[in-house]
């Protein structure tokens, strides 16, 4: 995949339908995110899983989260035998589902799992939990990648505004040095010094006097020069 063609979310949404296809049939398949130590459902195949996913961020534990805060593989074999997180197990019946399987994504940044929900039990091979696990470090890879690439377009962006900002600055001293003879630096000390009286930005001040040619503080007189004062 591409990553510059995707969004977070789009790259999730494909990761969990391909493990879906490599998994028992009628299985449904959920990503969870933790960020902040906000669990999210990041993308699911079907109502089952993001039900199941919900269930367990209300009460702070479950399969998913147990894998995902806990960097292990965790089953559920079989629901009706099932002796942990009394509070959550009677909801995952409730749903029909039977079975369980929860893989951490090995990511640095943001802790994740990859789930999967079915309704017969006993239904996950030595196959099945090999193949999520390698899908899991797939996303872990996927989610590290999209990180880093979100990090230098958001720096691009900033880069971009900053030249912009730098653009409109330039305009306005070009302004002030033609209207009052004024040397750059003194140009931009009035733009600065605008800023402070009127609490504004520099940049806001500046693209003011681009568009309306007006300065909410007027330039202080020229100095005399030295052959002025004699």
């Amino acid at each position: 995949m591409l990553l510059g063609e995707h969004t977070t979310p789009s790259v999730l949404q494909r990761i969990v339908d391909l493990v879906q296809r490599s998994m028992p049939a009628g299985a449904e398949v959920s990503i969870t995110l933790l960020r902040d130590e906000r669990p999210t459902t990041a993308a699911f195949t079907g109502p089952l899983a993001d039900v199941l996913d919900e269930s367990q961020y209300e009460r702070g534990y479950g399969p998913c989260l147990e894998a995902a805060l806990g960097g292990l593989l965790t089953e559920i074999a079989d629901a009706r035998d099932e002796h942990r997180w009394p509070d959550y197990i009677p909801v995952f019946l409730d749903n029909d589902a039977l079975s369980a399987l929860a893989a951490p994504v090995p990511a640095a940044h943001p802790i994740a799992a990859l789930n999967v929900y079915a309704r017969s039990a006993q239904v996950f091979t030595d196959d099945d939990r090999a193949v999520l696990l390698e899908f899991a470090a797939y996303a872990g890879a996927a989610l590290t990648n999209m990180d880093a690439l979100q990090d230098a377009r958001d720096r691009a962006d900033n880069l971009q505004k900053a030249m912009v900002f730098r653009s409109v600055i330039e305009q306005a001293k070009g302004i002030l040095m033609e209207r009052h003879k004024l040397t750059a630096d003194r140009a931009f000390r009035l733009l600065a010094d605008a800023s402070m009286h009127t609490n504004r930005k520099v940049r806001d001040v500046a693209e003011d006097l681009v568009l309306t040619g007006e300065m909410a503080v007027a330039p202080p007189s020229r100095p005399p020069s030295p052959a002025q004062g004699a």
